[in-house]
């Protein structure tokens, strides 16, 4: 892998510093759900990169980035407009807007075809491969223009975050409330939407369309799987935001010769890099990830079967029948698998709360203590529900059954002070504390 500080060190600082400053928009953009808006400015300011083409005559950057600007913040303003006039939701007034604009975008292209010279893929991919031949001297060093845009533009993302970092949060999770608080929630947002407007035309040039659009929405929702505090999701948004770039420009350099491929587009590298980093949060991320949370439902499904075992054996002894229970009738009253429960009849000899007689189980001291903790719990539930819900006798088992699991020592003192009933709704009697009938 040929690696050159000079060119794949700047293109990775160009790719983190656009990935950064979109993200720190794009979080609140996401928490409000209008995380495709970056789209819509992405597509929409193509009318005015030709408008100011056509009134310059020049391809210079500056005027092209005014144009640009300018119709990215009108993309903004006509969005809300539609919305409100219109009284359709937010996507669909994106869609009208962006698609209009867009559409005269390319009108204006195909107009003044023979004038202007546009590359269609460097529209939609950019041209970061090229960023570090357009440079400043700042001192003795020579910086990318698109590193120098892209840092101040980062910076004061940066700072107009950290200033008004409490008015966002309000602004994002109760607008009235930011309202009612004495600031303007309207006023907040357009200039949100004019600071997301500049940062997806200085990023525009350099990356594309696409790169735009993934560093706005995916870092920030990939973090919102691994954590849900606002602050924390910035930061870890920022980071992932900068692994993206990172990752995308190694993977271009390493993995297309090892695929008979001459290059490919960083862009493009980088956009992949970002769902697949999206991809690993939501099969592995701690609490949402698919597969932990597999995992925590296993371990649940299979403890409520150990606590049903336990209420089973305890209700037989309840009954009169202090002797040992086969494990096939366990199995048959249970109606589980045989199979099943001789997995869950080993794991509660391995903690000690059944033992082994034969082919046969019973409960030892520590199995009826907890089997009598599940069973209070249950009747409890039962006298709760139908005393203060008026839920039907019918309809009490299977509330409680569920809720029985969950309850732990706490919850059953303040059930048991709500209740003062001696048995429950179906005449059984509510074991108290020790393994008594309740007074």
């Amino acid at each position: 892998m040929f690696w050159s500080w000079p060119l794949d060190g700047w293109i990775i600082v160009v790719g983190v510093l656009c990935g950064v400053s979109s993200t720190l928009l794009g979080t609140f953009l996401m928490l409000r759900r209008m995380s495709l808006l970056g789209d819509a400015i992405s597509h929409a300011v193509l009318p005015g990169i030709a408008l100011a083409f056509l009134w310059t005559g020049s391809r210079s950057s500056l005027p092209m980035f005014l144009g640009a600007v300018i119709v990215g913040v009108l993309t903004a303003f006509f969005t809300e407009w539609v919305r409100r006039v219109g009284r359709v939701d937010e996507g669909a007034s994106m869609g009208v807007v962006f698609t209009t604009l867009f559409a005269l975008g390319l009108l204006l292209l195909v107009g003044a075809a023979d004038q202007i010279d546009l590359d269609v893929d460097c529209v939609l991919m950019g041209n970061i491969e090229m960023t570090p031949l357009d440079r400043i001297a700042v001192g003795s060093l020579w910086v990318p223009r698109s590193a120098l845009t892209l840092g101040g533009v980062t910076l004061i993302n940066l700072l107009f975050v950290m200033i008004f970092f409490k008015e966002l949060k309000l602004f994002c999770f109760d607008p009235a409330l930011a309202s009612a608080t004495g600031f303007s929630a309207s006023l907040l947002h357009y200039v949100m939407m004019i600071m997301v407007a500049v940062t997806a035309v200085a990023s525009f040039e350099a990356v594309g369309s696409v790169l735009v659009v993934a560093m706005l929405i995916v870092p920030a929702a990939t973090a919102s799987l691994l954590t849900t505090r606002l602050s924390h999701l910035l930061v870890v948004g920022c980071i992932i935001a900068a692994l993206t770039a990172v990752i995308g420009h190694l993977g271009v350099i390493a993995i297309p010769p090892q695929l008979g491929l001459k290059s490919a587009k960083t862009a493009g590298g980088m956009a992949i890099a970002a769902g697949l980093l999206f991809s690993l949060a939501v099969f592995f991320a701690p609490h949402e990830g698919l597969i932990p949370r597999f995992v925590r439902q296993r371990r649940l499904s299979q403890q409520i079967m150990l606590d049903d075992v336990l209420a089973f054996l305890f209700r037989l002894r309840e009954a009169g029948d202090a002797s040992a229970v086969s494990i096939s009738r366990v199995s048959d009253q249970l109606m589980i698998p045989e199979l099943r429960i001789r997995r869950s009849i080993a794991q509660l000899l391995a903690d000690g709360l059944v033992e082994e007689i034969g082919e046969a189980i019973r409960l030892t001291g520590m199995g009826s203590k907890r089997a009598t903790d599940l069973v209070r719990s249950h009747r409890l539930w039962e006298t709760y529900l139908s005393d203060h819900a008026g839920i039907a006798p019918e309809r009490l088992h299977d509330k409680a059954e569920k809720l029985e699991h969950f309850t732990d020592p706490g919850m059953r003192k303040r059930l048991d002070q709500q209740t003062a009933a001696s048995i429950d709704p179906h005449g059984r009697p509510i074991p108290d504390e020790a393994g008594g009938e309740r007074d």
